[in-house]
């Protein structure tokens, strides 16, 4: 990834956060960090009049967010406006009041016009970050697409200029309960996304020595 600018993030009324502002948060460095923290993405569009949002893989590179799918998918024609959600769950906060549960996180939106990649050379290098980013190592140990493949893929370029993030972190906001006698339990479930497992494809001999760079199960 390229340095990160020294520019804060100026929400625009588009990106300002009108509910809880104390979570928005002005550290360009804090976007780049919940990008690239996070594994899915979804893409909010416009198509044939109707409102889409699908989830997608996507990477950033640099101030450019990369997503990617089908040439033929209505849902990634370019030159329109797209607004690119990605959300990492930390814990739940259980409460001692339904009204104050709520979760810690950490969450960015991106607006802008989505710009379709026509230049081959850096559809390729997105791509290859798209792959870094899901399963790094694997840019160098798979083989790259096909002049047939990269053309059957999109790829959509959305510049990082207008987003906010937002976030939230510690114990539920009821403690005043418990100065009010209340005395039962409430806290934070933690939570992580972790490998589960890694299995070899069933077309390899089972004995397939797995590659270094793919994570095992902690």
């Amino acid at each position: 990834m390229t340095a990160v600018p020294t520019t804060p993030l100026s929400p625009t009324d588009r990106s300002r956060v009108r509910r809880h502002r104390d979570r928005q948060r002005s550290d360009r460095a804090e976007l780049h960090a919940v990008l690239d923290e996070a594994l899915v993405a979804h893409l909010g569009r416009v198509v044939d009049g109707e409102p889409v949002v699908l989830p997608t893989l996507h990477a950033r590179v640099g101030e450019t967010l990369y997503l990617h799918g089908s040439r033929a998918a209505a849902s990634l024609r370019g030159d329109e406006p797209v607004c690119v959600t990605v959300t990492i769950l930390d814990g739940l906060v259980y409460a001692r009041r339904w009204f104050t549960h709520s979760a810690n996180y950490r969450s960015a939106v991106v607006r802008g016009h989505a710009r379709v990649v026509v230049d081959p050379e850096e559809a390729l290098a997105a791509l290859r970050a798209l792959v870094a980013h899901v399963a790094p190592g694997q840019e160098d140990h798979a083989e790259p697409p096909s002049r047939k493949e990269l053309a059957a893929t999109a790829v959509l370029a959305v510049d990082l200029a207008e987003a906010s993030v937002k976030a939230r972190g510690g114990p539920p906001g009821d403690g005043d309960a418990v100065a009010a006698g209340d005395p039962r339990w409430a806290g934070v479930v933690g939570l992580a996304t972790r490998v589960t497992g890694v299995s070899t494809c069933p077309a390899l001999p089972a004995d397939t020595p797995v590659p270094r760079h793919v994570p095992r199960e902690a």
